[in-house]
This record gives C-alpha cells, structure tokens and sequence, in this order.
C-alpha cells in the first residue's frame, strides 16, 4: 500500500468518523444525499434543514403548523355499544398523548417536535417504551436524519436504525411511532426541504444579495475609476480610502476623489433586479409546498386578517393545511400504539374546536345550535367552557316549535277540562215577588 493510498485512507476514516459523531450520517450511508438535501441547486446555495431554518419564512410555516397541531388537545376515546363514545381515561395511552409522552417533555413541546420533523424532514419518529403486559408508557423522539428504515427481504418486517454519535440502535416495529408525511412509496415520507431546495436556493441566493448589498453600503453597483495605473507604492494607501466609506455603516458618506478620479455605475441596481419583489415572491412560493396562506404569517400586503375573514381563513386553514396532518397523527397512533383488539374499540382523536376559541362569537354560537338541536347538553357545553355542571343539565332538548311539515295549519286539541272534586255547592233560591231584582217592581 503506498503512502498516498494509506493517507487517503486515514482521512476518509476521520471524516466518516467526524460525520458520524455530528449528524449521524456517515459517507457511505444512502441518506447522506437527503440529508444534504439531495444535491446542489441551480443558485449554488448548499439547501439543508439547518440552512433552510434560517429563512424567516421556513422559519414561519413549520412553526405555525407544529404548535397550533401541538395546542389541540388529543385524547384517547372508547366506542361504546350505542355507536357512542367516551373518554378512555383509563387506558394507559390517554396520560400519554394527553399529559406527558415522557418525562422530559410535555404534551404540547412533544407534538410540537413531532409535527416540526415531519415539517422539514417528512418523517417523524418516536421510541416505544413498554411495559411487560406490552402497554405503552413513554414516547422518546427520534430525528430522522438519523434514522434508517430498511425492509427484510426474507420475513417482510421493517428494521429501524438509529445512529447517534458513533453507536447504532436497532429497533423493532413494534418499538417505533412512526408518521408519515406525503410519500410515494408507503414506507417514507418526502422532505419539503429536499423536495423543494430550487426554491429555497434561490429564496437564500436573494436574501445573501440584499445583505451583502446592505454590507457594503448600498455601492456594490459602483466602481472607482482611476485616470491612470495607480503605482505600487499609492495602491495600499487608495484601498485605505476607499475602506473609509464602505459598509453599511459608512452608507451616506460623499468620498473625496482626487487625481482625477471619478464614480462610474455598473450592472443594474437593486431597484432593476426587482430585488424587492423577488424577496416577496420566495415568500409566496415558500407557503406554497406548506399549504400555507401568506397572510398567515404575517404578509399582508393584499390581504386582511381581521373581522369576519378571520373565522374564514381558520375554517381554510384547518380543512386544507391541518387535517391531512391531523388524520395522519390520528391514524399513525391506530397502527402503531394500539393492540389488534383495542383497535376495533379505542381511537385518538383531536379537539378542532380549540382553533377556533379565540373567536368567543362564533363559539357561543355553535353551542347554542348544539343544545337547541339536541346535539350536545348544557353540561357537556359548560364542561368545555371550564364551568361546573347544573342539576338538570344533562337532558338533550330540541326546540319544541319545530314540527313536522303532514301538521302544518293543524289546529292543536287541548286536553278535556275535568271538574275538580269537591263539596256540592247549594242551589240557588228563587226570588220572591216585591224584593229588589223583580221586574214588575
């Protein structure tokens, strides 16, 4: 072996080692390309999770759906034989997905985690802790870019292989909650990130400009022109010049020529690159692969968010961006955390109507509808509303002027008047002639 296969060697073993240690992807991984989001793009920018983050608009998007997910409550129900259902306090899964997933995190900070990976990465993974009798009593995050997930050829089960750090960890299915986001293939997600790292390039190569134009005081499309060579002698002190009314900090400054030096433009300015309105238009793009409104994260330049648009654009939000998202949770806890038999009588569900609590009109009117049809009692309302129970408020009412179309111009029978019981009253006397009341008088 020569030297410079054997140096070749060394450095290959101590960059794998190095990659191994920071991000749990090593050099001959086949996620290594994912993880830097498979590939260059046309602006040159390198297109990963970390890089992608720094974007306000990435930022925005992945915040917004992972918090307002984490801030619905999610609770485990049981079917009951009147195709009902209740709350299931007592299975172990409900403190669970309702309280605290493990001891280090709550539930709010743990769906917000999991709703963050599946945001940048497509995948969110957590580890299965049970018990001897196989219930579950903690969920451990996991981050998918550490995560490998290869089928067995010979039994068909899915193998799971964690790298952290130098050391790998092999899980079973039964040992892994897995989500998936939008994917193809049924067994991984696909990365917004990865998917859409043209548009981040190019949203990241705009955002360097602009602060790179900001930088250098907003003269990056000027030169210094000189009448002649500068000598040796004279470049070291017109470089010193020239540094006085550079950066942003020295923007504004009138730079003193002499010798015949004068100030010549060159390329476009910002206002020609359309610098501005790139910046916007990354922003509308970006939303784009969340399924995010703009004006959700605060671009309000054509649009409003205040009085009546605001219960609208809740109701778009939860129906278009939120419930593909929610249905995916929902159904992942089904497969992954319920037995075969528990199945078919427990499921986890959201509390949509925590979206829409803010909007205390609203709420107070689908209540009402809700009581006076019959749908919920006064209790259940006053329940969620944090009030304590009445006597009596557990009966469903409907509207009793609501009747049947065949009664319509019936005139109503009322019930038979019958005489109350009681002493007999003495017949009335008859009159006698001469007294007062007689006609003849």
């Amino acid at each position: 072996m020569t030297l410079k296969s054997r140096v070749k060697g060394w450095l290959y073993k101590a960059a794998n080692a190095m990659t191994l240690t920071v991000t749990g992807v090593s050099l001959t991984d086949l996620r290594l390309g994912a993880f830097l989001a498979g590939g260059p793009t046309y602006s040159g920018k390198l297109v990963t999770v970390d890089t992608a983050m720094q974007l306000d608009t990435v930022w925005a998007c992945s915040r917004l759906i992972s918090d307002t997910i984490a801030a619905m409550p999610l609770k485990l129900y049981q079917r009951q034989p009147d195709d009902t259902s209740l709350l299931a306090r007592d299975h172990p899964l409900y403190r669970i997905l309702y309280v605290a997933p493990n001891a280090d995190m709550t539930a709010m900070e743990f769906w917000s985690a999991m709703v963050s990976c599946l945001m940048l990465w497509g995948n969110a993974f957590a580890q299965v802790v049970r018990r001897g009798d196989g219930a579950v009593i903690a969920l451990n995050p996991l981050r998918p870019d550490r995560m490998t997930v290869r089928r067995d050829a010979g039994t068909g089960a899915l193998t799971y292989t964690y790298s952290y750090q130098g050391q790998q960890l092999v899980l079973a299915e039964n040992q892994i909650f897995h989500i998936k986001g939008y994917c193809t293939d049924g067994m991984m997600g696909i990365s917004p990130i990865s998917a859409g790292r043209q548009q981040l390039g190019s949203a990241m190569a705009a955002e360097e400009t602009a602060a790179r134009m900001f930088a250098n005081g907003m003269l990056s499309q000027t030169y210094i022109k000189s009448p002649d060579w500068v000598p040796d002698e004279m470049l070291g002190r017109a470089k010193e010049i020239l540094k006085d009314y550079s950066g942003a900090v020295n923007a504004g400054k009138t730079p003193l020529l002499e010798g015949g030096w004068t100030v010549e433009s060159i390329g476009m300015n910002p206002e020609d690159m359309q610098l501005l309105q790139t910046r916007g238009f990354n922003v509308e793009t970006i939303c784009r692969w969340y399924g995010v409104a703009p004006v959700m994260i605060g671009r309000m330049e054509k649009s409003t968010a205040w009085g009546s648009g605001l219960e609208q654009m809740n109701l778009w939000f939860l129906t278009y961006t939120l419930q593909p998202w929610l249905v995916r949770i929902e159904q992942a806890i089904s497969r992954c955390l319920l037995s075969a038999t528990e199945k078919a009588q427990y499921f986890a569900k959201h509390n949509v109507d925590a979206l829409l609590r803010a909007d205390s009109q609203a709420r107070a009117q689908l209540e009402a509808t809700q009581v006076q049809n019959g749908i919920k009692t006064r209790n259940e309302v006053r329940e969620k509303e944090g009030l304590p129970p009445l006597p009596g408020g557990d009966m469903l009412t409907v509207q009793a002027q609501m009747i049947p179309l065949t009664d319509v111009g019936v005139v109503a029978v009322q019930p038979a008047v019958k005489p109350v019981n009681g002493p007999a009253l003495p017949a009335p006397k008859p009159q006698q002639s001469g007294t007062l009341g007689d006609p003849d008088e």
